[in-house]
This record gives structure tokens, sequence and C-alpha cells, in this order.
């Protein structure tokens, strides 16, 4: 244990459950009425906690408090990204054996509790939760100087319009320590949500203007290949996830060493939107800091039902931007990206132009697209007819399926959506096959060019 945490040879102790947590059950992880500090937290596994349901709550209390101290979505306080483990940080996060942890110092001066609390409901395989637990404590109360360690949860779905998004606004003396930020456009294909500043008003006085959403988790220029544009984490900040189509994104920072710290009070925000906060959005966080003294209440938990991660509806890929690739023919074509006027639009588009056969049939090409949830979806594309287009079909298992779509035109236009078919897809990476399976006759040539590869949740009949 570092030094940091405890005085040098200060003994630790673990102390080890392993339980099963029953839907609308709870389940004690620590409790003690003589004073220490708990120095790290471990609980697994990961996958348990995993899910948008964010129905499984973990509390703290504090030296009697009737309030929780901790009172956050378990998976969330460990740096999940709209249900799964993402973060891998110093401070937090879940290791590649699956098990999720915290290590921030929680001192407390007479006793404390550590819970779990399922709201999942009763039936089916996955409502119960078995889990193993580590506590690791030290005998050494909390100090005059020190305050006691605080993660609130809030979410804004949408954030209000005309209105930052608001972390933590709160009075007394203490120091906000860390941020964990979801945050989930409602607009397919833009996360220019992202272009907003946090603002920072400590005691009264604005302290930290900021530059931009993705500055302040230490990501500038986002959007760009090999920068903010995967999940990244480091020891102090990270990229949560970065999803243009999902209009997804997310990122955390610990202020471990910034001038987070207050006497009187705090309000910390941030935008949504360049201006005005004008984007509708959809905002949830975790706030990490210590506070002196009990501070006023937050926000009562919003019931289950409020909390659920929510997907688009539809989503929509720009193939000719930057959807990945899986295959594409092997011969005898020429594949282009470029942004193009087609009459009086202009268009980024991606094409295939043929001059013979391919080696292994029809031509195609496979874009992995990644969706936020499982189920049946109406695939459409937005293309552009003309003279040389050819006919576009979905191909499963290497066979012909859904609807077959004729792009022939006399004239170049944009049309759109022209349905492909429906079909059953898996939350996250789906390989689509997209094949040339002719043209008509009136064609002079065999081609494609598509603007946009549209998903949209089917309805239940």
């Amino acid at each position: 244990i570092s030094d940091a945490l405890v005085p040098a040879g200060t003994p630790v102790s673990t102390t080890a459950v392993k339980a099963r947590l029953e839907p609308g059950g709870k389940a004690i992880l620590y409790e003690t009425a003589k004073p220490g500090r708990i120095v790290g937290l471990r609980l697994g596994p990961a996958a348990a906690f995993a899910g948008g349901g964010r129905d499984i709550l973990i509390r703290a209390y504090w030296d009697g408090a009737a309030e929780p101290a901790i009172d956050c979505p378990a998976g969330d306080l460990f740096g999940y990204s709209f249900g799964d483990p993402a973060a891998r940080s110093l401070m937090l996060g879940t290791t590649a054996e699956g098990v999720n942890y915290v290590y921030f110092p929680m001192p407390f001066e007479r006793g404390a509790r550590i819970e779990l609390v399922s709201e999942r409901a009763s039936g089916g395989e996955s409502a119960g939760v078995d889990f193993e637990a580590e506590i690791v404590t030290a005998p050494v109360g909390k100090k005059s100087v020190e305050g006691r360690f605080h993660a609130r949860w809030r979410r804004e779905n949408p954030c209000t319009e005309g209105q930052p998004y608001t972390y933590l606004r709160t009075t007394g003396r203490g120091h906000v320590v860390g941020v964990i930020l979801q945050a989930q456009g409602l607009e397919t294909g833009s996360t220019n949500f992202f272009e907003g500043d946090d603002r920072a008003v400590i005691d009264g006085e604005l302290a930290v203007p900021g530059t931009g959403s993705e500055d302040s988790f230490n990501g500038g220029w986002y959007d760009v290949p090999g920068r903010w544009e995967t999940r990244t984490s480091l020891p102090m900040s990270g990229c949560l996830d970065y999803k243009k189509p999902q209009a997804r994104t997310g990122g955390y920072r610990f202020f471990l060493t910034d001038s987070y710290a207050y006497a009187k009070s705090i309000d910390y925000t941030i935008e949504h939107g360049p201006e005005g906060n004008a984007v509708p959005t959809d905002y949830a966080s975790v706030v990490l800091f210590y506070a002196q003294d009990p501070p006023p209440a937050g926000e009562a938990m919003r019931p289950v039902g409020e909390r659920r991660v929510r997907g688009l509806e539809r989503v929509v890929f720009i193939p000719g931007w930057n959807v990945p690739i899986h295959t594409m023919s092997l011969q005898n074509a020429v594949w282009t990206k470029a942004s193009s006027a087609v009459g009086k639009e202009r268009v980024r588009l991606f094409s295939m132009k043929t001059s013979g056969e391919d080696v292994f049939g029809p031509h195609h090409v496979s874009f992995v697209c990644d969706l936020p949830e499982a189920g049946r979806y109406t695939i459409s594309v937005k293309a552009v007819l003309g003279p040389d287009q050819g006919i576009l079909r979905v191909f499963e298992r290497d066979r012909p399926a859904g609807e077959a779509v004729n792009l022939y035109a006399a004239e170049r236009t944009v049309a759109g959506p022209l349905r492909l078919g429906t079909f059953e897809m898996r939350k996250g990476e789906n390989i689509v096959y997209l094949h040339l399976v002719g043209s008509d006759p009136l064609s002079k040539g065999m081609g494609f060019e598509i603007a946009e590869l549209i998903f949209e949740k089917a309805k239940e009949e």
C-alpha cells in the first residue's frame, strides 16, 4: 500500500465476501463500528454488473449517516461505458481478468457500511448475481483535516435546453477529485454536443473556464484517426468510447493535483453544444469528491426505469468517412472515397467501379457496423442512382438475402433510403456484406456510390 494512502508501516487487512445478490435484495460488502479507512475495493466478476440496466446500486454510509455518501449504479462507479466495462485507470476501472476496482481512500471516524442493492426484476437466469468482493482497510481513522469520500451519480435525458449540464453544485468545504461522463447524443452521426466547455465556479469566482469537452478529458481533436476516436485508458484520464454513428462518447479525468478544492462552494458544469446548450443530449455522470462535513443532500436516485442506457433507434453509417471495412473484392475493382456534387447536393461517397469479374463471384464490400442494442433492424442505403450503377443486395452466409435494389437511372441523382431488408443484429459489431448481383439492361457499367448505410429498429408486429 502506498504511503499516500496510509502511513508507512501501518498494517492493512482484507475482508473477503462471496455471496449471491437476489433480485430486489441487498448484500453487505463491509460493515464496521470502529474508526478506519478503506484503501481498496475490488468487486467481480465485472460481467455480473454489465448491461444497460444500471439496476444494481453500490452505496456507502460513513459514521452513521442516514444518507449514502456513495450512491451510484455499480458499473458506472467503476467507469463502465453505457453498460460495458471500459476504464482501466490508476484510481478505478476493470482489470483484464474482469475485476472492478477503486483505490480512492475512504476514511471514517466511527464506522462504515458498504452495500449492494439490486433493483432487478425477478425472473430470468441473469436476475440473480453471484459476486466476490475484497475490501482492503487500515486502522487509521479520519483526521480532522480530511474529508469523507463521496460519489454522486446524475443523469439528464434530455439535458435542459439553454442550460449547461451540472456535474456538481454543493456548499461546504471539499475537493472534487474526479468526474466520469457518458455522453449520448440524440441524432445519429454527430457528436457536436462535445464542442461545449466545462466550467467550474469555485467559492463564487470562475476558476476553470474550459476550452472544449474533449479538452477537459485531455483528449483534444477528437474524431481524428489515431486521436480521441477509440477507447483509451491512461492513469489519470481517458476516453470511455467514441462511436460517431451512435452519437456516443464519454471520458474520465481525476483531479488529484488540480485546483478543484473549494472552501465555501462549487458549481461545476459542462455545456452540451458549441453554443447556447442547444444540442439535445442524454448525459450521465459520476462526480467523485471529498467533503469535510456532510454536504447538503443531492438529488434522489432516479427510479430504475429512468436510469437505463438508451441507444438510438436509428443509426446511420457514412462509408465515405471512417466506417471500418472488413473485406472487399479481391480483383478488377476500384474503390474511392470522395465528396462529390450530385445535382444541388454535395455528398460524401464510398464508390466502387468494376472492370471484370471477381475471383470469388459477385463483387462485394463488407462493413463493420457497431449497433447499440441487439434486435431486428431494417437496413437501407442512401445512394447515387446513375447510368453506370448496378444492382445491390445484402448477403448472409454467402447467400442472397433481403431485397435487391436497382441503382440505375438515366441521370445521376441521390436517392434513399432504399430498403435492403430486415435482419437480426447483435449488440456491438456486425459485419454487413453488400454484393453487386448484376446490372440493369440499360446500365453502362456495374458499380455503386453509397452515401449512407442506415439501420432502423424494426417495429414489433
